[in-house]
């Protein structure tokens, strides 16, 4: 997966720079001089890997990366800087970012982090996607089926079921056939593993 770069730093060199070195590898990167302008294009730009410069005018790299966090941005976050700042540092890490690398950025340390990054957004991604057919299998299910499922995943036997519900075994027993059709699935295990999927989502 081709996954994009965003670099956001005020110092136009180091822009042009970075932004070199990556091409010669292949990496897309797209520049921001400073955080205002990406956040407004933010909306439109797809998932990828942020280098943020620490100290830029206004909006910090710091105050950048959990400002996306608080929007539950979560995409991989690489922290450049020309200080050698250590509590600047754990701050980084403690939001989140993959690596923090001192300038002048070495090449190979910039390339390594990208790999990294992207590596985790893949995986993110990957996630989500799951996440979402999941939920598309659970909407597919009718209530009475949402019902039954509730309480198969919550270990009742067919017969308890149907006491809670006021339906007879056999009934239940269909419902029961339903969900496994429209899940993919007859295990009782992985029935409860979709439904715990599905609870745990945002």
């Amino acid at each position: 997966m081709n996954l994009p770069v965003y670099l956001v730093d005020d110092d136009e060199a180091v822009r042009r720079a970075l932004a070199l070195l990556m091409s010669t590898v292949g990496i897309e990167v797209t520049g921001f001089a400073d955080p205002q302008g990406f956040l407004a294009q933010l909306p439109k730009l797809a998932p990828g890997c942020l280098i943020l410069d620490i100290r830029m005018p206004a909006i910090s790299g710091l105050k950048l990366q959990e400002r996306l966090a608080e929007q539950g941005i979560d995409w991989p976050v690489i922290v450049i800087s020309g200080h050698g700042d250590i509590e600047a540092c754990r701050r980084a890490f403690r939001n989140g970012a993959v690596d923090f690398l001192s300038k002048p950025i070495d090449e190979q340390d910039l390339i390594d982090a990208i790999q990294k990054g992207h590596e985790a957004l893949e995986r993110a991604l990957d996630r989500r996607a799951e996440q979402a057919e999941t939920l598309g299998l659970l909407a597919s299910l009718t209530p009475r089926e949402t019902e039954v499922l509730d309480r198969i995943a919550e270990g009742f036997t067919t017969r308890q079921i149907a006491e809670g519900l006021g339906l007879s075994p056999r009934t239940v027993e269909s419902h029961r056939a339903a969900i496994g059709a429209k899940l993919g699935t007859t295990s009782q295990a992985e029935m409860t593993r979709l439904w715990l999927a599905g609870r745990d989502t945002p």
